[in-house]
């Protein structure tokens, strides 16, 4: 368990530089590039740490690159990651194998817990257990900052201050509620995503491959990530895990349809389960305000691409917040919300179209058939997923004394 190293009194006593909330890959890592500029960080969580998390488990290409830019890159071998080469999709029988360019499967449990630990290794003060809720606009053209509400476990509330506020707190962001402006829009037809971890499988799930079955109504992926525990994640239709029965007799169902072996001791599995999944949030920037991770929107990703959205945007938004502190405008807002675009939503149009693939059997059919005849369509998709970040434009909002970019 982490230790809060900031508590209530200490979190309303001061006025932050930034105030983070959730502390998932994208907030952790936000809050670790702020602090090492020297300013003054809280990073705030409802839950308390190490905690599940949905999550496939996998960090490409892309990630990998994100976490060697900040000198993270130890990380996942450390916690004992698995090194992946081999992705393994089924549906209905039909099997496609490609291989991956590079990745390391690790749980969000473990994966989550190093990142807070490196946050506040880097001067963040950590504050678990506490819910956040955004406040007005406080202060002065000179001094100005947010009113931030803090709602502790045992009742306890207090005021906040923070001159930038991240929220970087899931789906459902809760923190923007009396918010409107920062609401989202759920796609229709929108997937629940579930998942667990299992220490008992069969042996064909071995190590290095990111399997995925492909079923009717969703589609599972499976990895052995650290201490030999079995990584699964799925994607499903609500409907569906009510009419099987429950979350493993739909998984089960979703497993044997695509003809992978069972997995018995997911019915004795801990679960956990989101929110709808694919959505739109109305707009990323607000008045000393910045959005990012999935609060910012959300695509079904494959393979990583997640964790590797989460990582760019996180390093994306030190220079901005930087910017912030000094001078607040529109301009600065407009420029956020520009790259996020560039950089996140920009290289979610693979993920979008293999989510409208997978929803679709006979889709689903043609595109095996075509990469099964044409590898290098595949290989080129997978290429593309897992190719490193390149440098964003330079933007009037680089660091003016570094000339530091995002990157």
């Amino acid at each position: 368990m982490i230790a809060a190293s900031a508590g209530l009194d200490n979190a309303a006593g001061q006025v932050w530089d930034v105030l983070v909330v959730g502390a998932g890959p994208a907030g952790t890592l936000a809050a670790r590039q702020v602090a090492l500029a020297g300013l003054r960080v809280l990073l705030v969580d409802a839950k308390g740490f190490p905690r599940p998390k949905v999550c496939g488990g996998c960090l490409n290409g892309q990630a990998l690159a994100i976490l060697q830019s900040v000198g993270l890159a130890a990380v996942p071998e450390i916690l004992g990651g698995n090194l992946l080469n081999q992705f393994d999709v089924r549906s209905r029988g039909r099997r496609l194998r490609l291989a991956l360019p590079g990745g390391i499967a690790v749980s969000r449990f473990r994966l989550d817990e190093a990142l807070v630990q490196s946050a506040m290794a880097a001067g963040a003060a950590f504050l678990p257990e506490t819910s956040a809720f955004l406040g007005e606009i406080c202060g002065n053209d000179r001094d100005e900052w947010r009113a931030v509400a803090l709602h502790g476990r045992d009742g306890r509330q207090v005021e906040a201050r923070a001159r930038v506020v991240l929220a970087a707190d899931g789906l459902a962001h809760l923190s923007l509620r009396n918010h409107p402006e920062f609401s989202s829009r759920v796609a229709r037809g929108a997937l629940i995503g579930v998942g667990s971890l299992v220490t008992e499988y069969p042996a064909a799930y071995v190590p290095g491959t990111v399997f995925m079955a492909v079923g009717r109504h969703g589609y599972a992926g499976m990895t052995c990530v650290e201490e030999g525990r079995l990584n699964l994640a799925a994607a499903v239709v609500p409907e569906f895990v009510k009419d099987s029965g429950g979350l493993p007799l739909a998984i089960a169902a979703i497993l044997d349809e695509a003809g992978f072996p069972p997995i018995l001791s997911m019915v004795d599995a801990e679960w956990q389960g989101t929110l709808p999944l694919t959505r739109r949030t109305k707009q990323t920037a607000g008045r000393r305000v910045l959005l990012l991770g999935d609060a910012a929107g959300y695509v079904e990703p494959f393979t990583g691409e997640g964790m590797a959205w989460a990582f760019a945007a996180a390093v994306a938004v030190a220079p901005f917040v930087e910017r912030g502190l000094d001078t607040w405008t529109c301009a600065l807002e407009h420029a956020w919300q520009r790259t996020l675009r560039r950089c996140v939503h920009g290289r979610q149009q693979w993920c979008r179209w293999l989510a409208f693939t997978l929803r679709h059997p006979l889709a689903i059919e043609l595109a095996m058939r075509a990469t099964s005849l044409a590898p290098s369509l595949a290989a080129t998709i997978v290429r593309s997923l897992n190719r490193p970040p390149v440098p964003f434009p330079a933007t009037r909002y680089e660091n003016a004394s570094t000339g530091t970019k995002p990157w």
